[in-house]
């Protein structure tokens, strides 16, 4: 399950998304989490899914390999899906057992809440999936650049904000390499009752706490070293330019809001 992980990672490739503003991707995902909410038929959710595809195609991402990455959370999609359907009363009865009852709110409801999390995923995950943690930074920090008026130290939160997103396969990593350590010392983390499996996690968290603090520390060590104090006076390698395809991006989600709006019930 750990090494289907996608979210953090960066996959180097050449497509239209990867050579993209990292601006423009970090607006497409805050709007995009924003009008997912406007969909609620079939209409509009198909259009949705047909802007991710479109995205997913664009960047030259494997769909194998993103389905590999669903598979961890699949079963929190499935249990959502399914409490939707046992609990919402609502619209025209489809089926009654006696001690099981589904009607077509609580279907379509379901299949909705499903569609939105498996779209929200997908789409934050080609961000990271295309865009280096460098170019992360940058981009925030130029989108935040208005809140310096406020004292807002907004390096320092765009460091630290792709400091934890590129932080997240690495610990991921070293968490299989933890558990592979222990399971061939005779832990078993895959069988046995669930208070069992419980106490067998409880060993791996010391020390994953540990080789986490300590790569804090030098990567802390390591940026002094290096002479890092802050935002101040800081010139850029590398220039940020927004070119045709970003606007043509921004177009593209501004037909799909028109369009959502438009189609809803």
């Amino acid at each position: 399950m750990l090494d289907n992980m996608i979210f953090g990672r960066y996959v180097p490739a050449e497509s239209p998304v990867h050579r993209m503003d990292p601006r423009a991707k970090l607006l497409l995902v805050f709007i995009f989490v924003c009008i997912v909410f406007l969909a609620n038929n079939f209409v509009t959710y198909g259009l949705l899914g047909i802007f991710t595809l479109a995205m997913i195609i664009l960047s030259k991402i494997p769909l194998r390999f993103l389905y590999n990455g669903l598979k961890p959370i699949l079963l929190l999609i499935l249990i959502t899906f399914l409490l939707h359907v046992l609990f919402t009363k609502e619209g025209a009865l489809i089926l009654d057992l006696g001690w099981l009852k589904i009607y077509e709110g609580g279907l379509k409801q379901g299949i909705f809440i499903a569609l939105r999390f498996t779209f929200l995923i997908l789409i934050t995950s080609l961000l990271t999936l295309t865009t280096t943690p460098i170019s992360i930074t940058d981009g925030m920090e130029e989108l935040l650049n208005p809140l310096k008026k406020w004292n807002l130290p907004v390096h320092e939160l765009a460091l630290m904000m792709s400091i934890s997103l590129r932080f997240i396969p690495t610990l991921v990593d070293e968490t299989q390499k933890i558990m592979k350590a222990q399971t061939a010392r005779g832990v078993d983390f895959s069988s046995g009752p669930i208070k069992q499996r419980i106490k067998s996690i409880v060993p791996l968290l010391v020390p994953l706490f540990v080789s986490s603090f300590k790569r804090a520390e030098e990567l802390a060590t390591a940026m002094e070293a290096r002479g890092y104090r802050g935002g101040e006076g800081r010139t850029k390698y590398r220039i940020l330019s927004w070119s045709g395809r970003d606007s043509l991006l921004m177009a593209s989600m501004l037909i799909l809001i028109l369009c959502l709006i438009l189609l809803r019930s």
